[in-house]
């Protein structure tokens, strides 16, 4: 449903397994991702699906399979890898800088893109202060786009969590991402705030052609603002396609749609 058109695959999962102890959290999973799609991962709670984005970043070293992002294969990486290739991620529990303002927030995810070294960067001169004013103004366009102006100076620990959710995603996005990794990002919202943060995930794709792959529960929201599905059920890929072809898909209607939906 994107706008911009859909390209080739910008990230394969390629048979990926993962354990802890004798728990296995993903058995044998593959997909591909193409570039400036929205990719859904769903299924039940304890499917698999957080594990999966773990994999995708570098949180965890799956003991079987690689993952292929654009053009480098990898069996193991690590999140600063993972970002510096243009991976980012939200997580489900904000992981924000509270006592910090929505700005300061922001500007945490420039700081990959920082070139001056820290004692130019502490005290603001030469090169390092005409980088910092660059790289805020490149802040202050997020912030715009997200429409959080008003708050820009505020404190991230007093606004409602449906505009924390906002600046998680405007922290990400700071990093310019090639593939953005969302991870429940509406859960706990109402209607409004969801409503508001579809937009805002559909404008992210098209404006800043960012590819999106988007953990979420909501499956109204999914329907809606996916190009492909995939599925997981106890660790394991039941289905896979257009959101039409897994709402019709009976392993997924067995398995979640008609048990929870």
């Amino acid at each position: 449903m994107s706008r911009r058109p859909i390209g080739e695959p910008i990230l394969s999962v390629e048979n990926i397994s993962l354990s802890f102890g004798g728990v296995k959290a993903l058995i044998d999973v593959s997909f591909d991702v193409r570039e400036h799609e929205v990719r859904a991962i769903i299924g039940p709670n304890g499917a698999g699906k957080s594990s999966l984005l773990n994999c995708i970043n570098g949180v965890y070293t799956p003991q079987a399979g690689r993952i292929v992002f654009r053009g480098q294969s990898f069996t193991r990486m690590n999140p600063h890898q993972a970002a510096a290739m243009g991976i980012a991620r939200t997580f489900q529990n904000l992981a924000l800088f509270k006592g910090m303002t929505v700005l300061d927030n922001i500007m945490t995810g420039r700081n990959l893109r920082m070139r001056t070294n820290l004692l130019w960067q502490a005290l603001r001169i030469g090169p390092a202060e005409n980088e910092e004013l660059a790289h805020r103004a490149y802040v202050e366009k997020i912030i715009d786009f997200l429409e959080i102006q008003a708050w820009r100076k505020t404190p991230v620990g007093r606004l409602p969590y449906g505009l924390q959710k906002r600046v998680d995603l405007g922290r990400a996005l700071a990093m310019e991402p090639k593939l953005l990794l969302l991870d429940e990002p509406m859960a706990g919202m109402n209607l409004e705030e969801k409503q508001d943060m579809c937009r805002f995930i559909l404008d992210v794709n098209d404006e800043f052609g960012t590819t999106i792959v988007l953990i979420e529960h909501d499956m109204g929201v999914v329907m809606d603002i996916s190009d492909r599905v995939v599925v997981l059920d106890y660790g394991r890929k039941i289905g896979d396609g257009t959101p039409e072809e897994v709402r019709n898909n009976q392993d997924v209607i067995d398995a979640y749609l008609g048990t929870a939906h």
